[in-house]
């Protein structure tokens, strides 16, 4: 599909974080980790741990990281208004309470062949060199890897340190596990609070994805719209006519497909022209900075809700959300 767009513990690895000036941190000290009474600073075991129970938990902290910044105080705050509870976006015994799991949020992992195929040298950043290529792919093993299990990429090579990530080797990752099938009923794009809300069954709210929508320049459209149809990996149809205007590319350029392209993983088209939902090749910047109209959220934020919503769930742009019932 061609796109018109807008937008563009069995193993206790030891954690190598003499960078972070703090003593090592082991799987086993994420798997353990209890909260108490703060989230301490820079990376730490807590932090990884929360951000995996949050995620499981259908709110989405961005790329887990193991640092209790602005994303992760998103996160608490959806999961509280999840839950109906006062959202302030501070963790305490409580919360911690309602998140903790016996199931270990830290794992062994094998790495498969097709984990680490079709892998590229590097990725340009100007679109005609861009469209000299036939596949945007991962520039490395452990930059798949990341992604395949919402990772940030110095965590991941933090956490095994001596790591080739290639096919069979055994490495330790976080565990966020699968989302459940939901029927969506309806999606709201917050753009002040830089979200989406995905409402299941009785329209519940069950998960919120961070996301980066629009911009003051670009900004994303109003009001309802649908999803008309969904393609993965698909290409890039970049016309400075009707797009933005990337470097000093003034023709029309088609974009191969591939996770690293402008628009990631998934593409989300909606009936309203030139917008959709789509991933990402930077998954750090989700909810940090703006898009040119769209609505960005991570590849696998992207790809989860792909798998689930059908052509014709609403999309409702707002502003800002008072509240999400």
């Amino acid at each position: 599909m061609k796109i018109f767009t807008l937008c563009f513990s069995a193993l206790s690895i030891v954690f190598a974080t003499a960078s972070f000036g703090q003593t090592p941190i082991t799987t086993d000290d994420i798997n353990a980790a209890e909260f108490s009474s703060a989230l301490p600073e820079g990376v730490s075991p807590l932090t990884v741990k929360l951000q995996v129970l949050l995620d499981r938990a259908g709110a989405n902290p961005g790329v887990i990281d193991g640092i209790a910044g602005e994303n992760v105080t998103r996160a608490i705050t959806n999961y509280e208004e999840m839950r109906g509870l006062v959202p302030d976006g501070t963790m305490n015994p409580a919360l911690w309470e309602k998140l903790r799991s016996e199931s270990p949020t830290s794992k062994a992992y094998t790495i498969a062949p097709k984990d680490v195929e079709k892998l590229v040298g590097s990725i340009p950043s100007d679109y005609a060199e861009m469209a000299k290529m036939e596949w945007l792919g991962y520039t490395s093993g452990a930059e798949a890897l990341a992604e395949k299990f919402h990772m940030d990429q110095k965590l991941l090579t933090l956490l095994n340190p001596s790591a080739q990530f290639v096919a069979g080797e055994t490495i330790i990752v976080v565990d966020p596990e699968t989302q459940a099938p939901i029927a969506i009923s309806r999606m709201v794009a917050d753009k002040a609070n830089e979200r989406v809300l995905i409402f299941g069954p009785g329209d519940t709210p069950l998960i919120i994805y961070p996301a980066t929508i629009g911009s003051d320049s670009t900004p994303s459209p109003h009001g309802t719209h649908e999803v008309k149809s969904v393609a993965e990996f698909p290409t890039y149809a970049y016309n400075p006519s009707i797009n933005f205007q990337q470097a000093a590319n003034t023709e029309k350029l088609t974009i191969p497909p591939g996770p690293n392209g402008p628009v990631g993983a998934v593409w989300i088209d909606l009936t309203e022209p030139t917008y959709g939902i789509h991933g990402t090749p930077e998954p750090s910047k989700i909810s940090k900075n703006s898009s040119h109209g769209c609505v960005r959220l991570t590849n696998w934020d992207a790809t989860e809700l792909a798998k689930m919503v059908k052509p014709g769930v609403p999309v409702i742009f707002i502003e800002a959300a008072k509240s999400i019932y």
